[in-house]
C-alpha cells in the first residue's frame, strides 16, 4: 500500500479556510445575542398583566382600535369606557393599557382599559389611603342608599356622607366632580367607601380654625343666611355661624327676620360681640347704617301732636311711624276714653295717617308712647260735678248683658244697673225679659268710681224696701192673699201684696201633694205666714189653713202654743220642723245664690 502525502499547495489551501469557519461562527453568535436582546425586549415589554402604552387607530361601534407596537393591534370594548370618558378619546391619542394576552384564538393582542385604570387606581388609592389624602372622582349614577363614583375604580358614596346636612335628591349630584376622603377599603373584595361629609368637614374646620384667628369686633363681613327662626337669622361665615338677632336687623320694627332675608341669601353685616372661648358670635345689621332715633326732629318731643302712618295694628294697640324708622306705640287703653274697643282693625286700617299725641320718650331704648285720646279732654273729669251719689237720672239703655243693663249718662259715658239692683222683689232671669236696648229708664245713682270709670245705677232703689217693714205686714200665723208667680220640683214661689215673694215648700201643701199638682202660674190663693227672716229675705207658707200652727221661727206666739200642746203631737211637730225648715232654707237659698253669684262676676260692659 502506498502513502499519499499532502502537497504543499494542499496543505495552504486548508490552512486559509479555518478563519472563514471561526468568523461564521462568531457572526452567528453575534447575531444570536441580538436576537435574543431583540426578543428578550419584546419579552420585557410585552408581558401578560403589564401596563403599556398604546396609540388609538380608530373609534367605531365595535369598540376602541389601540396599538401598542406589537404584531397586532388590540380592541377594547367601549364598555369598558364611561360616557365621559368615550367622548374625550380622539384618533391618535394617546393610553395607557393592560396587556391581557399577547394572542386570542383570533390571533390578536388582548387590551383592556378598564384593567389598566383599575390598576393604576388602586395604586393610587392605597397611596391616598395611607396617607389620608382626599381622591377626586365623578358622580355616575345614582344606587341604592347612595351615589357611585368613578374614582378610576368604581366607589361607593353612602347617602349620610354625601354633605354636611341630610340629602333627600341624590339625582342633583350626578354628573359632578366631587372630592371626598377614603373611609374603607378592600382591594380583594374590590370594594371602596368615601365620604364627602368627613371631607367637607375637615375643610370648613381649617376655614373655622382660620376665621376664628381673623374675627375681631367691629369688622364687617359676608355671610349666608343658614337657618331662619322666630327670634333671628344663623349666618354661615366660611364654617363659623353668627346669630343675627332681629332686634338687630332693623332700626324699624318687624313681626318675623323673613320679612327682611331668605334662606340663602348673602348678606353683609357687622361684627357685634365675639366671644372666642364658646365661638359665639353676635351679628348686627342695621349697625351698618345711623340711628335714625339719635335724628329725631326737635318738633318731636313729650306734649307734643304730630302726625304719623300706621304700619302695624296688634291686640293691644297700633304701631304708628312718625318719621323714618322710628315708630311708637297708641296702646289699645290710649285710643279712647269711652269707647270700649276689643278690635282695633274695625276702625283702623295699616297706612291711615292719623294724629297721635307724644306722651313719653326714650330714645336710648328706642320707645316712644303715643295716645289719641289725650288730644280730647277727659269727659270723666266732668262725672263728678255733674252728678252725685243719690242722685235720679234719666236715661237710655244702651246695652243689654246677662249681669245687668247699662244706660247713657253722657256721650261715652255708661252707668250699670246691674241685675239684683232691678227690683226688691222679683227674681229677674235676664234684664232682656224686662229691658229693650234704647228704652228710656230712670235710675239712682249708687256709686261713682272716676279711676275705674265705672258708675253703679240701681232703679228698686227708686222705691221702698218692702222688706224692712215685712214683721209689720206680715205676723206669723197671718192668713194672706198671694198669686203664683213660679212653681219648682220643691215647690212654689207666692207673689204677695207688697211684692215680696214666699216659698210654699211641698211640705206644707198637705195630704202629700205637690206644688206642681194642684197650682198654676197666675192662680190666687190664701196661704198662712209660718216663718220670717228678714235678714235672709225669706218668708216661709202654708196652705193648710186650719189646724195647729206648725213650727215656725221662736216667738211668743210660738211658746204659747206649744205649751198647749200635749207632749205626744209636741214631740212629732219637732221631729217634723227640721224638715219643713231645712227645704224652704235650700230652696230660696239656692235662688238668692244665682243671683248673687251673677253679681259677683259681673264687671262693667
Amino acid at each position: 500500500m502506498s502513502k499519499e502525502f499532502l502537497r504543499p499547495d494542499q496543505f495552504c489551501t486548508i490552512k486559509t479556510k479555518q478563519p472563514l469557519i471561526d468568523a461564521d461562527l462568531q457572526a452567528s453568535e453575534q447575531l444570536k445575542q441580538e436576537m435574543d436582546a431583540l426578543y428578550a425586549g419584546i419579552f420585557d415589554t410585552f408581558q401578560p398583566g403589564k401596563i403599556v402604552k398604546g396609540t388609538i387607530t380608530s373609534i367605531d361601534s365595535d369598540g376602541v382600535l389601540v396599538d401598542i407596537g406589537y404584531k397586532s393591534r388590540g380592541l377594547i370594548p367601549k364598555f369598558e369606557f364611561g360616557i365621559h370618558e368615550l367622548k374625550g378619546l380622539r384618533q391618535g391619542q394617546d393610553i395607557e393599557v393592560l396587556l391581557d394576552d399577547l394572542e386570542s384564538a383570533e390571533g390578536n393582542v388582548v387590551l383592556s382599559y378598564e384593567k389598566a385604570k383599575a390598576a393604576k387606581a388602586w395604586e393610587k388609592i392605597v397611596k391616598l389611603f395611607e396617607a389620608n389624602e382626599p381622591v377626586e372622582g365623578i358622580v355616575t349614577h345614582k344606587v341604592k342608599g347612595g351615589l357611585s363614583i368613578d374614582i378610576g375604580i368604581p366607589a361607593f358614596l353612602p347617602g349620610s356622607q354625601i354633605d354636611l346636612q341630610r340629602v333627600t335628591d341624590f339625582d342633583q349630584y350626578v354628573g359632578q366632580t366631587i372630592t371626598a376622603n377614603i373611609l374603607k377599603i378592600n382591594q380583594k373584595r374590590g370594594n371602596v367607601i368615601v365620604s364627602r361629609r368627613k371631607y367637607l368637614g375637615e375643610q370648613r374646620a381649617e376655614s373655622r380654625k382660620e376665621i376664628l384667628g381673623n374675627l375681631t369686633e367691629g369688622s364687617i363681613i359676608q355671610g349666608v343666611v343658614k337657618n331662619i327662626t322666630n327670634y333671628g337669622v344663623f349666618i354661615d361665615i366660611g364654617g363659623v355661624d353668627g346669630l343675627l338677632h332681629i332686634t338687630d336687623m332693623t332700626w324699624g320694627r318687624i313681626s318675623h327676620p323673613s320679612e327682611l332675608v331668605r334662606l340663602g341669601d348673602t348678606i353683609t353685616v357687622k361684627v357685634l360681640s365675639f366671644d372666642k372661648n364658646n365661638e359665639k358670635i353676635s351679628l348686627g345689621l342695621k349697625q351698618l347704617t345711623e340711628n335714625p332715633w339719635a335724628q329725631i326732629s326737635d318738633s318731636i318731643k313729650v306734649g307734643s301732636k304730630i302726625k304719623g302712618k300706621i304700619s302695624s295694628i296688634t291686640d293691644y294697640g297700633l304701631f304708628v311711624e312718625v318719621a323714618p324708622n322710628v315708630e311708637g306705640l297708641v296702646h289699645i287703653s290710649e285710643v279712647s276714653w269711652t269707647d270700649r274697643i276689643t278690635n282695633l282693625a274695625d276702625k283702623f286700617r295699616v297706612g291711615d295717617i292719623i294724629e297721635v299725641l307724644v306722651v313719653s320718650m326714650d330714645k336710648e331704648n328706642r320707645r316712644m308712647s303715643l295716645s289719641i285720646k289725650q288730644l280730647n279732654e277727659n269727659p270723666w273729669e266732668a262725672v263728678d260735678k255733674q252728678f252725685q251719689v243719690g242722685q235720679k237720672i234719666k236715661g237710655i239703655i244702651s246695652n243689654i248683658t246677662d249681669f245687668g243693663i247699662f244706660v247713657q249718662l253722657l256721650p261715652g259715658i255708661d252707668g250699670l244697673v246691674h241685675i239684683s239692683d232691678l227690683s226688691w222683689t222679683e227674681h229677674i232671669e235676664h234684664p232682656s225679659d224686662r229691658y229693650k236696648i234704647g228704652q228710656e229708664v230712670e235710675a239712682s245713682i249708687l256709686a261713682i268710681d272716676k279711676n275705674s270709670k265705672k258708675i253703679s245705677l240701681g232703679i228698686k232703689q227708686l222705691a221702698k224696701d218692702p222688706w224692712t217693714t215685712v214683721e209689720e205686714e206680715y205676723q206669723l200665723g197671718k192668713v194672706i192673699d198671694g198669686e203664683v208667680s213660679k212653681i219648682t220640683n220643691f215647690g212654689a214661689f207666692i207673689r204677695l201684696p207688697t211684692g215680696i215673694e214666699g216659698l210654699l215648700h211641698n211640705a206644707n201643701i198637705g195630704e202629700g201633694k205637690k206644688a206642681e199638682e194642684l197650682l198654676k202660674v197666675g192662680q190666687k190663693a190664701q196661704f198662712r205666714v209660718i216663718n220670717i227672716n228678714r235678714n235672709e229675705r225669706k218668708i216661709g207658707l202654708d196652705m193648710r189653713l186650719t189646724g195647729e200652727l206648725p213650727p215656725v221661727t221662736a216667738s211668743k206666739q210660738q211658746s204659747q202654743a206649744k205649751k198647749e200642746k200635749p207632749r205626744k203631737e209636741e214631740h212629732a211637730e219637732a221631729a217634723q220642723a227640721p224638715k219643713v225648715k231645712s227645704a224652704f232654707q235650700m230652696a230660696l237659698e239656692s235662688a238668692m245664690h244665682k243671683d248673687d253669684a251673677k253679681k259677683d262676676n259681673s264687671s262693667g260692659k
